[in-house]
């Protein structure tokens, strides 16, 4: 699933193609995906043709697009999930389920083979009609969650690392990917239990969570099979992923095996010997 850097890189790339463009047409091929107004297809079209594009912006691993009446458009990639930007005339293959026409000639494209990703089109003041928008953490790139605040987030936590990285409700957007990444630049085992912590190693986790981010969206997200970016383009994290999908290599510190275990039903890959 897109996490988030994925999802800013998607974001990054769709702003230039698609703001200030309005949209003329939608098609939908696989009703399943649009998950509000349920069961309303025709309000929702209704209500998205003839609408301006007037921002696009990433709350945790939500996709959200800001439209000049009274309502946002929010999608969620989900698993094997793409948003493409394609000229009206080029090739639509068949897992693009959802296309919205643009009044330059353009698409954009809902492409999805699991048909898991959802739209929602929400009125704007209530985020809690798409899914659980309005429910998310704390960004954790904003500049407004200070170190103090973050650990102030720890209070009360007794959930293993891995699980609490990847609880939405703790901070939005980070998944497997990078929960397992940021954890082992930290030192810290990801079955350790959130109240077994210093506060150096909240330190650890709070810098080195903005950092690999950052460095992930930098190489435009990680690609294993699915994703790729506004311009179908994949990104190349993936090449510089020290514990990921390791199992069984070298730790690039150490030399000691990559472990592979199970964290909330989660495969987690960590290094026995730099995490403690």
């Amino acid at each position: 699933m897109p996490e988030l850097p994925e999802v800013e890189t998607v974001v990054k790339g769709l702003r230039p193609l698609i703001k200030d463009r309005r949209v003329t047409a939608v098609e939908i091929r696989e009703k399943n995906m649009i998950a509000y107004p349920e069961n309303n297809i025709d309000e929702f079209k209704e209500s998205l043709i003839g609408s301006k594009i007037e921002a696009i912006n990433r709350r945790g691993k939500y996709i959200i697009i800001e439209l000049n009446n009274e309502k946002n458009m929010v999608i969620h990639l989900r698993m094997t999930g793409k948003l493409l930007v394609k000229e009206v005339e080029e090739f639509r293959d068949k897992h693009t389920h959802v296309i919205f026409s643009l009044n330059d000639g353009q698409e954009i494209r809902f492409n999805n083979i699991r048909k898991f990703g959802r739209v929602y089109l929400i009125d704007k003041n209530h985020p809690e009609q798409a899914g659980g928008l309005s429910d998310l953490g704390p960004e954790p790139l904003s500049e407004d969650l200070t170190l103090t605040d973050f650990k102030k987030l720890f209070k009360n936590r007794r959930a293993l690392m891995k699980s609490l990285l990847l609880n939405q409700h703790f901070v939005a957007g980070i998944g497997n990917i990078y929960a397992d990444e940021i954890l082992f630049l930290s030192g810290v085992r990801p079955d350790r239990t959130a109240d077994t912590l210093t506060e150096d190693e909240k330190e650890k986790i709070y810098h080195n969570m903005r950092h690999i981010l950052k460095k992930g969206i930098i190489y435009g997200g990680t690609s294993f099979s699915d994703y790729v970016n506004a311009f179908g383009e994949k990104g190349s994290f993936q090449e510089e992923l020290k514990v990921h999908q390791r199992e069984g290599e070298e730790c690039y510190s150490c030399g000691t095996k990559i472990n592979k275990i199970k964290v909330s039903g989660r495969s987690t890959y960590f290094c026995p010997k730099c995490q403690k």
